[in-house]
């Protein structure tokens, strides 16, 4: 008697999440999503050197549900969501910039500020009649959401980015160290905050349309988190960033063409397991040093 095997709940999910059946021709419908993901991931590892210098993760996370709830307003009105993840953005960014100065008053208008937007964001989605993959995508991110329109947007946004982001490193980085010295350097520590906090809304508002609202921090915090666990150096770590934010980014939208979830699952757990890596070689570059040193002593 031949035994007949019987696919179990595990069988089930491992093909939701890696079923790799006409792989070749997914791939082809998805190369406008894979090119915004390289792209984001570029600009989410560079200006998250500065977010990370800054102590700003907890604004990522507020600025996103800004986004989440302007993206929300727009699919409800029959606007361009993209614009609408834009103007909150840009809103939410430029509340904390003016208002939040010092860190103190900056965690809490983010903390005023993350469950209006959250509650706004899921208040225009309860009333939109529309398709509810159009809801989930706008939290975990879809991997068809960029169309030719979007991709010309983001390329723009994010050349801008790039460009704001070179003219103003210099004294961005000074004031990001020590802001004290660089302002009674005659640093305008102000105006560099605002544009920095306006330039980290843009790329959050284009970060929500791959990732989803709810996982920003995995292209915008962790992989210059993880950079920064592996070297000091000024050049290195942006470097290094970029690299972790465009494996994460491209990585996670190859990987989820092969199944039926979300983006979003698989540039985290990328993201997260990039991240271990770099504190198991950190360790080792630790104890190197320490043994280094026992033998000269």
């Amino acid at each position: 008697m031949i035994p007949v095997i019987v696919a179990g709940p595990l069988d089930d999910l491992w093909d939701q999440m890696f079923s790799f059946e006409n792989y070749g021709r997914l791939l082809a419908l998805v190369q406008n999503s894979i090119l915004a993901a390289a792209i984001l991931g570029i600009v989410g590892g560079l200006i998250g050197v500065f977010v990370m210098q800054r102590d700003m993760a907890f604004a990522v996370h507020g600025i996103s549900e800004l986004s989440f709830a302007g993206a929300a307003g727009a699919l409800l009105f029959g606007a361009n969501v993209v614009a609408g993840s834009l103007v909150g953005s840009l809103i939410a960014a430029a509340l904390i910039g003016l208002l939040g100065a010092r860190a103190r008053d900056r965690n809490s208008i983010i903390g005023v500020l993350m469950p209006f937007g959250l509650g706004l964001g899921i208040l225009f989605l309860a009333l939109y009649p529309g398709r509810s993959g159009n809801k989930f995508g706008l939290l975990t991110g879809q991997i068809i959401a960029v169309d030719f329109d979007q991709l010309g947007l983001l390329i723009g946004i994010a050349v801008f980015v790039l460009a704001v982001l070179l003219v103003i490193w210099r004294p961005l980085a000074f004031d990001s160290v020590d802001p004290e010295v660089a302002q009674a350097r005659g640093v305008p520590t102000r105006t560099v905050s605002l544009l920095f906090m306006l330039l980290l809304g843009l790329t959050v508002a284009v970060s929500v349309q791959i990732i989803g609202a709810l996982l920003v921090l995995a292209l915008l915090v962790t992989p210059a988190a993880a950079a920064l666990r592996v070297s000091s150096s000024p050049l290195v770590v942006p470097l290094l960033s970029m690299g972790f934010g465009l494996v994460s980014a491209v990585g996670g939208i190859l990987l989820a063409l092969g199944g039926s979830l979300p983006i979003s699952p698989y540039i985290t757990t990328i993201s997260f397991a990039i991240y271990l890596v770099c504190r198991v070689i950190e360790r080792a570059q630790r104890g190197r040093a320490t043994r280094r040193k026992v033998a000269t002593a």
